[in-house]
């Protein structure tokens, strides 16, 4: 099985030429579309993401990933091992967090390269090939991997207290895991107060709160409303976080 994880987008072409190669070079194998509305130009962001969703995978699965805004660059391909699961992307810390999380992970940088490699869709040309030979054989041929190199995201903090997705209801799922955040804490966004509820029905009629998501992430939204809009957060909006009353 093969998950797409990219910030392309419904539209435009991008997520169906990832499809028909895969289709092409993995015939058979079930793709599936777990986000293509990942932060966009973000592998920071994206990073805290993923690494939330990732244990929901088969293990024996392959992820394949793409928010890639130094596409064409000198950055690397990466390859990763993670508690069973296969992921293939960019080397610029977009799998980071899932490595870190893991109790069992391994890293490897994709030295293989197609005869035709577009400058600016590795997505379709390298990652998705690599993904697609994974997904059939259960690993990439020795002789296209190499050691890995450092990348960007060493230094990135267990928990982001940052907003790094809004969905189209518009709550806003910060990188905080549930577990780091007190629960009687009280976030503040935008300089309003934003106080803790297990649920849409325990909040008070348009206010807005905060509470553990089903990805177990922090995430701020106000019952029967938009939370982006009423607290004017985007992604990357920062957190503050107070100690319980």
């Amino acid at each position: 099985m093969i998950f797409l994880f990219t910030d392309f987008g419904r539209e435009g072409p991008y997520a169906g030429q990832m499809h028909a190669v895969l289709a092409r070079l993995a015939p058979g194998i079930p793709v599936i579309d777990l986000m293509h509305d990942a932060p966009a130009h973000d592998p920071r962001g994206a990073a805290y993401l993923l690494a939330a969703l990732a244990p929901e995978f088969p293990k024996g699965s392959v992820c394949c990933t793409v928010v890639d805004p130094g596409v064409g660059t000198a950055r690397p391909a990466a390859a990763a091992e993670a508690d069973g699961r296969w992921f293939v992307g960019p080397g610029n810390g977009l799998l980071g967090l899932v490595l870190r999380r893991a109790r069992k992970a391994r890293r490897h940088r994709i030295v293989w390269r197609p005869e035709t490699l577009s400058d600016s869709f590795h997505g379709r040309d390298l990652f998705a090939p690599a993904a697609a030979r994974i997904a059939v054989s259960g690993a990439l041929p020795a002789e296209w991997l190499a050691g890995p190199e450092p990348e960007p995201g060493a230094d990135w903090p267990d928990d982001l207290a940052e907003v790094i997705y809004v969905d189209r209801f518009g709550n806003a799922m910060s990188g905080l895991r549930t577990e780091s955040v007190a629960p009687g804490a009280i976030l503040r966004v935008n300089g309003r107060a934003v106080r803790p509820a297990r649920i849409f029905g325990d909040a008070p009629a348009g206010a807005p709160f905060w509470y553990g998501n089903s990805c177990g992430l922090v995430e701020i939204a106000v019952p029967r409303g938009n939370a982006a809009a009423l607290l004017d957060v985007r992604p990357g909006a920062a957190i503050g976080i107070e100690k319980p009353e």
